[in-house]
């Protein structure tokens, strides 16, 4: 049901923010005078296709906001979003030349991609936490243990089923023959209680208590130890080596975008997720973006001093070292390959939130 977003065209973008600064509504997301009037006055922006891995919601909000706003228009992109969806192979048209980057999931592909000889990079980060969850009926287990202890039917893909759940079978408890197939319906974990069910902290929870009437518990799977980026900004190496200015303007642009969507007004960027995704509710849109806040989904850890998108060496190594405990992927890969740090970690945007949120 996702639409494709074209966006307003660079110039006219820049019309516009342009005449809302001299009608004195003054510049948006805080930018300065001088910054508006060299928008205005740009006569080309550079095209920049980016795809999602989903259809579009609150949780690609950063990257709506800052085309909503102007903001990569500022810095010379036009960003075109290509939302994803069930029959969308984002990842495959970037690696076509389709796409100019892809919004990844966490970095277990990257790190297949590395290994295959596939040069993907991952430039940022915007999930600081993998939101993954597994939920169960009310009160049904005390404790996160009691999942595997007391042989719950695990509802999860097949993604899942090649990273979370083979770390915790081997940290948890969790048997492989307890594993369900999860097809994106929640029927048969509502109907018994002695299943569990993955998720997104930020979706499928508001999703089953709308349908049935009552919220599940909801373990969130980086708080017991599955520690990884998600939500990361994917390009092609060589796009990446020929173009840095280009790179570096998608990944401040967004890192900017995440702060005013979470902390500030965010209802043109809603607006536009929602007309990629008629189905997108207001409710869901606002218990996502609460989700994200509450569970430090985008910004928290590294990011509270390093900024959003931050990533470092540490982190990508212990989810390495997850993935190959797990038997996942060998520990000969070189996976630090299959990243950059130098286009994050600068702080960018964290004059936006302490102006957003100080006042």
């Amino acid at each position: 049901g996702a639409g494709t977003h074209r966006g307003i065209s660079g110039r006219r973008k820049a019309r516009d923010i342009y005449w809302m600064f001299i009608r004195g509504a003054g510049a948006v997301g805080g930018a300065p005078a001088t910054l508006v009037a060299s928008l205005a006055s740009a006569q080309d922006l550079t095209p920049f296709r980016f795809g999602t891995n989903w259809v579009a919601q609150a949780e690609h909000g950063g990257y709506y906001q800052s085309v909503a706003d102007g903001t990569y228009a500022a810095c010379g992109l036009d960003v075109t979003i290509e939302p994803g969806g069930p029959q969308v192979n984002g990842r495959a048209l970037m690696i076509a030349g389709k796409l100019d980057a892809y919004m990844g999931g966490n970095m277990l592909q990257p790190f297949i991609a590395m290994d295959e000889g596939i040069p993907i990079v991952v430039v940022a980060a915007n999930f600081q936490k993998e939101p993954q969850v597994v939920m169960t009926h009310p009160g049904r287990v005390a404790s996160f243990e009691e999942i595997g202890a007391q042989d719950l039917t695990i509802l999860a893909g097949d993604a899942g089923f090649q990273t979370f759940y083979p770390f915790f079978v081997e940290t948890a408890g969790w048997k492989r023959e307890n594993r369900e197939p999860y097809t994106f319906n929640s029927a048969p974990f509502v109907a018994d209680e002695n299943k569990a069910q993955q998720g997104y902290v930020t979706s499928e929870p508001y999703a089953i208590e709308q349908a049935a009437g009552w919220k599940p518990d909801v373990w969130l799977l980086a708080d017991y130890g599955f520690e990884s980026y998600a939500t990361t900004i994917e390009m092609m190496k060589p796009f990446v080596d020929a173009n840095p200015e280009i790179v570096q303007c998608f990944v401040d642009g967004t890192a900017k975008g995440w702060y005013t969507y979470l902390y500030g007004d965010n209802a043109a960027a809603n607006e536009m997720i929602k007309k990629d995704n008629p189905d997108m509710t207001d409710g869901q849109i606002a218990f996502s973006i609460q989700a994200m806040k509450e569970y430090g989904i985008v910004d928290s850890g590294a990011a509270l001093e390093l900024g959003i998108n931050a990533m470092t060496d540490e982190s990508h190594k212990a989810f390495f070292d997850i993935m190959v405990g797990a038997g996942v992927i060998g520990p000969d890969l070189d996976y630090t390959a299959a990243y950059t740090l130098d286009f994050v970690n600068k702080g960018v945007g964290l004059d936006i939130k302490k102006t957003l949120t100080d006042g």
